[in-house]
Parts: C-alpha cells; sequence; structure tokens
C-alpha cells in the first residue's frame, strides 16, 4: 500500500509513521503548512522534521514555498471557521500530491493530536478524497499520543507549543499571560 503521509510536524509523525510501516505501507510524507506562523517556526519545524525524516529514511515532499498570504486571506473574517478551512486547503493540496504520486491512498499527521478536530478532519479528508479521486485514511492515531510524546522528548526533538497559526498561537499563550495594564503607560494608552 502506497501511503502519503500529510504532516504537521516531526513529533506528530512518530506514531502514525511506526504503524503505516507495521502495516506494510510505503509511506511518503508530504510537508505542506502555510498556516504554521511565524515564518521562523515554520523553518524551526521544517528542520527538525528534515532531520527526522533522514534518520528514519522517509521520503519527504515539501509542499510549494510558504502561501501564508493565501492562508490569512481564506481566513480573514472567518476566524470562526479556521480550522475548517486549514484542514481542507492543507487536505486538498495532499490528495492532488498523492494522486498525482500514484499512491493508493493519503492521510495526516493531525489525527495524531488530541487537540485537532478528529470528526471534522475525517469529513473533510472523506469528502476532498472523493472530490479528487483518492480515499482518505482514517485511523485514530490518539492511542499512540504518550509514546510519540516521551520518543520525541528522548530524541530532543523541537516541540512546538501551539497549533501554528497566529489565532492558535494567541489561543494558546494570551489567555494565561495577557499583557499587565500595570505596564501599559497612561501616555502611551492615548494614543
Amino acid at each position: 500500500m502506497k501511503t502519503l503521509l500529510h504532516i504537521c510536524c516531526a513529533p506528530c509523525t512518530i506514531y502514525p509513521l511506526q504503524i503505516l510501516r507495521e502495516a506494510g505501507d510505503d509511506v511518503t510524507g508530504l510537508f505542506y503548512n502555510p498556516n504554521i506562523h511565524p515564518y521562523s517556526e515554520y523553518v524551526k519545524r521544517f528542520h527538525t522534521l528534515q532531520k527526522y525524516a533522514t534518520d528514519k529514511e522517509l521520503r519527504l515532499i515539501v509542499g510549494r514555498d510558504y502561501p501564508m498570504e493565501e492562508f490569512l486571506r481564506n481566513i480573514v473574517f472567518r476566524e470562526e471557521h479556521r480550522c475548517r478551512r486549514c484542514y481542507y486547503d492543507r487536505l486538498r493540496y495532499a490528495a492532488h500530491i498523492a494522486k498525482k504520486g500514484k499512491c493508493h491512498r493519503f492521510t495526516t499527521t493531525l489525527l495524531y493530536s488530541k487537540f485537532q478536530k478528529h470528526d471534522l478532519i475525517r469529513d473533510i479528508g472523506d469528502s476532498v478524497g472523493r472530490e479528487v479521486g483518492i480515499p482518505f485514511y482514517y485511523e485514530d492515531f490518539r492511542i499512540g499520543w504518550k509514546e510519540g510524546v516521551e520518543i520525541s522528548r528522548s530524541l530532543e526533538m523541537y516541540r512546538q507549543q501551539y497549533c501554528g497559526c497566529i489565532y492558535s498561537e494567541k489561543d494558546r499563550f494570551y489567555k494565561d499571560h495577557p499583557l499587565p495594564k500595570s505596564l501599559i503607560s497612561r501616555r502611551v494608552a492615548r494614543y
């Protein structure tokens, strides 16, 4: 079985890659994530994945450039649906690459994260798969969450603290650490 695995980051790749290979799949990875901001974060995640892919002899396809502006245009004023649009964009791109590469199916490491919306990913993956003409493979990789985290830590991988987009970064950090009002100067606040 030739499977294209859309990859969001190296730590999330560990368990799904292991399971797919144990099942006998010939896996090719795809790094396409215009949702990751800022660019310095994108580069950290890519370099960590590149090293892991080399260590695991995983063929890796890197998506077109870094279409951040396109991602933002698709999200602005639709923030409440940002995950749906983000999943759709990445899974649709993965389906087209999988079909072009004559894969039997495609899947995503997003299915490893306990923070992602699995029902939505599955629905979009199935829909995009039908639209493009290649099956989407769903497996709940969350059962390997703890194992993947332990392995990524033992390998001293860079482990990001938020999903990727600037909205998720704010959700992760701002709610617990807003700028204290005592630090805001009255003089500055007037402007």
